[in-house]
């Protein structure tokens, strides 16, 4: 009857072996039927049901497969690791760059490889998928792959943040992955044909040593293939211990259980055991004078006492053979040490595992090498079960371990594809305040991982770190707490550097609000203890890039409090607080509150205080944003903040150069501010800074060149150091923005150059480069284009070269356009480039003239008068005067006539005079 459920069920396999029962319709009818029988059977026979069967019974049946119905059939697993994994090695190697590859990539989704060789993560190996793959075929885009027991499919891609796996399956199941690229890659089956015989060489090499065991042995062939041979075939870097491990498949919820009574192991726990209030490790039993190894040593050697007459492991469990540790001999002693602890918490009772416990805290787990020794073997399995226990002094030690590896990136990722924030979020609702603040600081260093952020907020973790915050709600007499309150500003304070982590996702942001996260944050803001203030404030500073929370950070006086911390003697609470003001400075009434509350005056002290980059940073930026405002600048100006900036010029990270440069763009609009920098020695630093590639730089450097070439002086140092080339060739810069900021910078050059026409001449091919930038989509370029060619078009001799370069169509192009920045810029283009030739007949001639009519509408100033301009000087053309009367530009001049702008007036006037000259011409002429 077992055989036949067994093959009557359908099953997967989440690594190779025995396989597990699908979620399918079939098998819930299955197991709830023999739940069924077996609850009625031990009520109805118990003398029966007491007899326990140590072999299976068999009997021979008459039954014909053809009496079962056609739902009843035996789903065959063609799948397993090794199988997959050799294709993929396989197919690595055909892969690369050039037509005779088969690929050009094939490379896994996830670096971590779990003891049963499958990559993908527990959740997902309960449903047989063994791991996802990115295939690049020379012929198409990326595919995700999703490789299961069942066959290969193509699943939905990663998701928008390149963290996770829509597992979804979107079309096909196909046998195997050479079979699933046949069918998706042309060229990869061509290319496979031109490779067949040495591809097929390959996989036979690859599979014979499978092939010549019998099919019932294969799982133990493979075993012998993973102990031995063909052990480099693993992945890279990746030691895996224990033949055991290997070759059991992964169970997703290993619960830990205990193995012997608690009160009988009572005494020897309390030799090691942690102190609830103290949060120490007690030795009274063990020798207060013994060394650390020599701790390490004699616990090991408790351990090992402990479970010799329990320990049910059998051989194959001890540690590996000798020849790995000589193949990594370069390897400290620490790490073959730890994995001894790891066996010992896998395989002993409740007094091994909490001597283990803290025996593996004695090691330095801050090292990589320790940590990745916890990993490789297993550990990290293990300690994530333990959270699970009912035993307090368990959980504590595990979280303790994992709080101190889990500040690596890779084992990060590892806790959260073994499924242990959930159970870190539930430990968040635990009575015991050391496992809330362990859990919660665990949560703070794994949550820096882009998709640990989505799962802590899936399980309901936000709102419980959020009320975590409520515990701390008497903190602000530090000299008047008890030690039972200062327990729960550490609380608080955990909860806080967990949503601080959390809070650099835009949706736990807003859960973090709807969970009324703001008040409590504002409220702890006012707490004396820096060490609640440092996360607390980051927290701040997180959110301040939403909207919503500038709105409340403006309006609950959190700009004052943070003023107030800038003088604070502990940097990094500096930092933070900068960092804030920085994020909320955007808004003019935020900058204005910063200097009433006397934040100015601290911003620009710090900037001396150059040996902290990442505060440095912060500063700089902080005062970028603050020098927005005009009254700011004069402030900065009084504390001569000016001077300090242009000295951070050199010699610094290019995050502090992108804020003192931005800051100094700001400062520079006014004309006192333009002499101190160039008085002070920055014109030089500022044009060395424009060879470089980052953009958020070169935006910001061509800016400040571009405002102090305004003041005649600044420009000829400029153009001595050749700072006008460097920003032509700044146009060829890929990043729009660049562009635009370049081409802006070049208009005051071109304007204030002593020669500019032969400057601009002196360019090879840079009078054809601009003009093809009338060819880009983005708005920004094209405006800045338009008044760069404004002033080159002021000099003759260039006016023909870009008319030659076909300036006028591309100009005509743009007419239609909504953008009154571009209007503006684009008219004046037109009203210059009318100098020359024929062009204004030209502009006509590609319909440039009607657009421009419409201009007259537009509620801009700047553009009325640009406009009007170019109309003028198009209305010397008769076709353009009748085109300009057709499309009402008369009525439209006359009330411009009466502007206060006279510019605006002369050119509206002398366009319709010229409209009535060809009118009064041609009445004249039909009477004559």
């Amino acid at each position: 009857m077992g055989l036949a459920l067994a093959k009557l069920a359908q099953w997967t396999a989440a690594g190779h072996g025995a396989g597990t029962l699908e979620i399918t319709p079939l098998n819930e009818a299955i197991l709830k039927e023999i739940i069924t029988f077996v609850e009625s059977f031990i009520y109805k026979y118990p003398q029966e049901a007491k007899f326990v069967f140590v072999e299976p019974l068999e009997w021979n049946t008459s039954l014909a497969p053809s009496e079962f119905e056609s739902g009843y059939v035996v789903r065959e697993i063609s799948l397993n690791p090794m199988t997959v994994k050799k294709d993929i090695e396989l197919l690595k190697r055909f892969s690369g760059k050039g037509d005779q590859t088969v690929l050009e990539s094939i490379e896994y989704t996830s670096d971590y490889e779990f003891s049963n060789g499958c990559r993908a993560p527990p959740w997902r190996q309960i449903h047989g998928e063994m791991c996802y793959v990115l295939v690049k075929p020379h012929d198409g885009e990326t595919l995700c792959v999703t490789c299961s027991a069942g066959g290969v499919f193509l699943n939905g891609g990663k998701t928008d943040d390149e963290e996770d796996i829509n597992y979804e399956r979107k079309g096909s199941i196909y046998k195997d992955l050479v079979t699933f690229l046949r069918e998706k890659s042309p060229q990869f089956l061509e290319n496979m044909s031109k490779q067949g015989i040495s591809f097929n060489e390959e996989q036979q090499k690859e599979k014979d040593p499978l092939s010549e065991a019998p099919k019932k042995d294969e799982a133990a062939a493979f075993h012998k293939d993973i102990s031995g041979s063909d052990k480099r075939s693993l992945e890279k870097n990746q030691i895996n211990f224990g033949r055991n491990q290997m070759t059991k498949r992964l169970e997703p919820s290993l619960n830990w259980k205990t193995t012997v009574n608690y009160k009988q192991s009572k005494g020897s726990v309390k030799e090691i055991q942690e102190d609830k209030h103290t949060g120490k490790l007690e030795k009274t039993r063990l020798s207060v004078s013994l060394g650390r190894a020599q701790l390490r040593r004699k616990s090991a050697e408790k351990i090992e006492e402990i479970i010799s007459d329990s320990s049910s492991e059998s051989e194959e469990d001890e540690e590996p053979p000798d020849h790995r540790q000589e193949a990594n001999a370069d390897l400290p002693s620490e790490y073959w040490q730890i994995q001894k602890l790891v066996k010992y918490l896998k395989g002993g009772n409740q007094t091994a595992t909490v001597i283990a416990l803290c025996s593996m805290r004695d090691f330095n787990l801050a090292q990589e090498t320790c940590q990745l020794a916890i990993r490789d073997v297993g550990g990290l399995e293990v300690l994530i079960n333990l959270l699970e226990t009912d035993e307090v002094k368990c959980k504590i030690g595990s979280l303790k371990i994992l709080k101190e590896i889990s500040h690596n990136p890779q084992i990060r990722r590892n806790i959260v594809d073994l499924g242990g924030l959930p159970i870190m979020v539930n430990i968040l609702d635990s009575p015991h305040k050391s496992l809330k603040c362990l859990a919660a600081e665990t949560i703070a260093n794994v949550a820096k991982f882009t998709r640990a952020r989505r799962v802590v907020r899936q399980y309901g973790g936000i709102t419980k770190l959020v009320a975590l915050l409520d515990c701390a709600h008497d903190s602000t007499e530090p000299a008047q707490l008890s030690l039972y309150e200062a327990r729960d500003v550490e609380v608080a304070r955990c909860g806080a550097l967990a949503l601080w982590s959390c809070s650099k996702s835009h949706a736990n942001k807003e859960a973090m609000r709807k969970a009324g996260g703001f008040p409590l944050l504002a409220q702890l803001l006012k707490t004396p203890h820096e060490n609640m203030l440092i996360p607390v404030v980051g927290t701040l500073q997180e959110c301040a890039s939403e909207e919503n929370y500038r709105a409340a950070i403006k309006a609950g006086r959190i700009i004052e409090s943070l003023v107030k911390n800038l003088s604070s003697q502990n940097e990094q609470l500096q930092e933070h607080c900068a960092m804030a003001i920085y994020q909320c400075a955007e808004d003019e009434e935020t900058r204005d509150l910063v200097r009433l509350h006397g934040g100015l005056k601290p911003l620009a002290s710090l900037l001396n205080k150059t040996d902290n980059k990442e505060r440095l940073a912060a500063v700089t930026g902080a005062i970028w944003k603050c020098s927005i405002s005009k009254e700011n600048v004069t402030k900065f100006r009084e504390y001569k903040a000016i001077e300090t900036l242009v000295g951070l010029l050199t010699d610094q990270p290019e995050e502090v150069l992108v804020n003192v440069v931005g800051a100094l763009g700001e400062c520079c609009q006014e004309l006192e501010n333009r002499v101190i920098i160039r008085k002070c020695g920055g014109i030089q630093p500022l044009v060395n800074l424009l060879v470089g590639i980052n953009q958020a730089l070169l935006v910001n450097v061509t800016k400040v060149v571009g405002a102090c070439a305004v003041e005649p002086e600044s420009m000829m140092i400029i153009d001595r150091l050749d700072g006008v080339r460097l920003l032509w060739s700044l146009l060829k810069n890929p990043h729009p923005d660049v562009k635009a900021s370049a081409a802006w910078a070049l208009c005051p050059c071109i304007e204030n150059a002593k020669d500019a026409g032969e400057m601009v001449r002196s360019f090879v091919g840079g009078l054809e480069l601009i003009v093809n930038l009338l060819k880009s989509d983005n708005k920004e370029v094209l405006a800045s284009v338009c008044a760069a060619i404004t002033n080159i078009a002021k000099d003759r001799e260039n006016l023909a070269v870009i008319t030659d370069h076909g300036v006028v169509p591309l100009l005509s192009k743009l007419a239609n356009t909504n953008n009154n920045k571009l209007r503006h810029h684009l008219a004046e283009a037109i009203s210059r480039c009318c100098m020359w030739g024929r062009n204004r007949v030209a502009f006509g001639e590609h319909k440039a003239v009607a657009p421009l009519v419409r201009y007259l509408k537009s509620s801009d100033t700047n553009v009325h008068r640009a406009t009007a301009q170019a109309l003028y000087q198009l209305s010397e053309d008769a076709d353009n005067c009748i085109t300009m009367h057709e499309n009402g530009a008369v009525k439209l001049l006359l009330d411009m006539v009466g502007s206060p702008d006279q510019d605006l007036q002369e050119a509206a006037a002398g366009c319709i005079s010229n409209i009535r000259r060809l009118a009064l011409a041609t009445e004249k002429a039909r009477y004559t």
